[in-house]
């Protein structure tokens, strides 16, 4: 079997998707009241190890994967792209060839795409984008999967985005796309996603509206969704967030939306920018649910790569 690298979405494609959300869904029900470094019953992945590599800062990607593997029965190791070689000009290709010969997968979290796609190239394991600035797989696996304990079917579903055409917004794009669900992009002018991204969407079925409108936008949504204005890194903060203030999620806005409108937001969130704390405390909003998720989401990712899913 090719080794099987988790870039993009599209990498695994819709049945596997639909598997991935399955699997976390049963393996979380599996551990209800269990202690959280107990390992599942089947410990599916002893004697295998992940290598987590950060160059940009992380809370719950970090704590996920490592948990997802000790659950799975393996282990990880965590390294700061400061503390290794990468850091005194390793290339990213010999980092791979190294890594590949000493563990099982391998974890990136950092800025470039072109990183994860050069170490993809070069690994003979599994290689999992943690976040690039063009996506974030990971989370979205993860808000699907809320998505659906809430209740909420994928095929058909109306989800609304509102503030910067990022990298998570490329990836809900995509999931739009391959699990055949709408998206309205409430986004200023000059802060569209990507035309790559809108185009694999529609080319698959998805009903893709972009406005800067953030009321027409809710309108009738299912789901809400925002992120943080300024990523990490970005600079000219203040003439961005004055772009993005009339696309706050208040309670004004997700009113527009069904009465049983969820919320969700990747984290960490600035609250009284993106979304004002009525909102994020309230009922209709599933961030903490999400948040969780991603430790479930993460261990079906890790399975599918390594070829047990």
């Amino acid at each position: 079997m090719s080794v099987r690298h988790f870039l993009d979405l599209s990498d695994a494609g819709a049945d596997a998707i639909k598997r991935m959300i399955d699997e976390a869904r049963a393996r979380k029900s599996a551990r209800t009241d269990w202690p959280k470094g107990r390992p599942d019953a089947d410990a599916p992945l002893a004697g295998h190890t992940l290598a987590m590599i950060f160059e940009k800062n992380s809370t719950r990607t970090r704590v996920s994967f490592d948990m997802a593997m000790r659950q799975l029965g393996g282990t990880s190791l965590i390294m700061e792209a400061g503390s290794m070689q990468l850091g005194r000009g390793e290339s990213i290709a010999d980092t791979a060839r190294v890594l590949s010969r000493m563990v099982d997968a391998i974890m990136i979290r950092t800025d470039d795409h072109a990183k994860v796609e050069e170490m993809a190239r070069h690994a003979t394991v599994p290689v999992i984008n943690g976040l690039t600035d063009r996506s974030h797989p990971c989370q979205i696996v993860a808000d699907l999967l809320t998505i659906m304990e809430h209740g909420k079917p994928l095929e058909g579903l109306e989800l609304a985005w509102f503030g910067d055409g990022n990298n998570v917004l490329h990836s809900i794009l995509e999931a739009a796309g391959l699990m055949r669900f709408n998206v309205r992009c409430a986004v200023p002018e000059g802060f569209a996603p990507s035309d790559e991204f809108l185009a694999f969407a529609r080319e698959h079925g998805a009903r893709i509206d972009v406005v800067t409108d953030a009321r027409a936008a809710a309108q009738d949504a299912d789901i809400l969704v925002t992120d943080t204005w300024v990523s990490m890194g970005q600079t000219e903060a203040d003439e961005k967030i004055a772009a993005m203030q009339p696309y706050q999620v208040n309670a004004g806005l997700i009113a527009y939306a069904k009465s049983d409108a969820g919320f969700l937001h990747c984290l960490p969130a600035h609250v009284g920018d993106e979304v004002t704390k009525d909102i994020f405390e309230s009922e209709q909003s599933w961030v903490w649910d999400e948040a969780e998720n991603r430790l479930h989401a993460q261990k079906s990712i890790l399975l599918w790569a390594l070829g047990q899913l």
